[in-house]
């Protein structure tokens, strides 16, 4: 690559495409807003654009639909939650699980959004059903095996059920989330930390 296209791939883009990419970030972030309180059913189209400053068709120029609006909240949030969790590689499960439980309680919006969305993603007509359904058991499976591979290395109790243990780990996380949701005073972070330490850990002395 040139110096030329080097500069050129290192610009900020500009202009008109500039401005029609923070507008359709404006959208998301108000459809988050507006999804976090009212789910997907509940949320409006047209109070989402109102709240942009745009008509309902200026809307539609950036998304085809409600469906492809809602896809692209939950892609964001999806790839907030990874940064916040860290890269696998340097982070332990039960370490990311409690990283991610600690960002959450720094992101109101995004926790409620999850909380609303996965209750309603229970009715089989819903949108996101087969996707949060996807997405329980894909965490299921990694987090078995990461389990498994814990008991080996004497890091986690030899006489859990990993499979169990991986749906437990959901199950707190987001039962946690839900009543800190209803009540701040909940300490989501104490609470998560010692359902793994008495849960998840070798008793200490034990030697796994």
């Amino acid at each position: 690559m040139g110096a030329d296209e080097q500069r050129a791939a290192g610009r900020k883009p500009r202009g008109p495409y500039a401005a029609g990419q923070a507008r359709r970030q404006a959208i998301v972030d108000e459809a988050l807003s507006v999804f976090s309180r009212t789910g997907f059913r509940g949320g409006s189209l047209r109070e989402i654009a109102k709240r942009v400053g745009v008509t309902p068709a200026g809307l539609l120029h950036h998304f085809a639909d409600k469906e492809e609006l809602f896809a692209e909240v939950l892609q964001q949030r999806d790839a907030k939650v990874r940064a916040a969790a860290g890269d696998p590689a340097e982070h332990a499960l039960l370490e990311q699980a409690t990283r991610v439980v600690a960002y959450n309680r720094t992101s109101r919006g995004l926790t409620s959004l999850y909380v609303i969305v996965s209750a309603e993603a229970t009715d089989p007509e819903h949108p996101s059903h087969d996707d949060f359904a996807a997405r329980y058991r894909d965490r299921a499976a990694e987090a078995e095996a990461i389990l498994r591979l814990g008991q080996a290395a004497g890091e986690v109790r030899p006489e859990i059920d990993p499979a169990h243990a991986a749906r437990l780990i959901s199950a707190v996380m987001d039962g946690i989330q839900l009543q800190w949701l209803l009540d701040d005073t909940v300490d989501m972070v104490a609470l998560f930390e010692e359902f793994v330490a008495r849960y998840l850990l070798p008793m200490p002395g034990t030697g796994g």
